[in-house]
C-alpha cells in the first residue's frame, strides 16, 4: 500500500510538471516562432498534435483517448506482473517502481490533452541539420524513460534468473 502512494504522489507531480510545461508553451510559444535554447539543435516550438506518436494517426483524438484510458487499466491491473514486486528487492522490481508512475503520467498526461483541448500540446523539438526529430513533450519523456527502464528491468529479471 505504501508504493501505491508514493506511486500516486509521483504520478500528481509528474503531470503538474507536463501541465505547466504545455500551459507555458500555449501562453509563450503558440503563434510565435521557434524558440532556440541550442541553436541547430534544440529549439522550444508550439505543435498541436492530434495524432499520437511522431504524428501517426491524425484526427482520431477520441480512439487515441479510448486507447490510453485502455492501457492505463491494464497497467493498473497487472501492475504487479507488469512492474515487479518490491518486497523481492530485486534490481528488475525497482527499476519497475521508478517506471511504473513514468508511465502512468505520460499517459494521463497526454489523454488530458487530447480529452480537454482535442490535440496534444508538443513543445521539445530537436533537430540536426537537414534532420528533425518530431516534437514531443514531458508526457512523451516520461513514457519513454518508463519503456527504457522496463527493458533494462527485463534484461535485469534474465540476469537474475540466470544466475540462480
Amino acid at each position: 500500500m505504501k508504493r501505491f502512494f508514493i506511486a500516486a504522489v509521483a504520478v500528481l507531480n509528474l503531470l503538474a510538471a507536463d501541465a505547466v510545461a504545455k500551459e507555458l508553451a500555449v501562453a509563450k510559444l503558440k503563434g510565435a516562432a521557434a524558440l532556440p535554447v541550442v541553436p541547430g539543435f534544440f529549439d522550444l516550438a508550439y505543435v498541436e498534435n492530434r495524432g499520437c506518436a511522431w504524428g501517426l494517426l491524425q484526427g482520431h483524438v477520441w480512439p487515441l483517448a479510448a486507447f490510453g484510458a485502455l492501457a492505463l487499466a491494464v497497467l493498473v491491473w497487472k501492475r504487479r506482473s507488469i512492474f515487479g514486486d518490491l518486497s523481492a528487492g530485486s534490481a528488475s522490481a525497482w527499476l519497475g517502481a521508478f517506471a511504473e508512475p513514468l508511465i502512468y503520467a505520460g499517459i494521463l498526461g497526454n489523454a488530458i490533452d487530447r480529452v480537454f483541448r482535442g490535440h496534444v500540446v508538443d513543445m521539445l523539438d530537436f533537430h540536426w541539420g537537414a534532420s528533425h526529430f518530431p516534437c514531443f513533450n514531458l508526457a512523451d519523456v516520461y513514457i519513454s524513460v518508463a519503456v527504457g527502464l522496463m527493458l533494462l528491468a527485463s534484461l535485469a529479471e534474465r540476469n537474475e534468473r540466470n544466475r540462480k
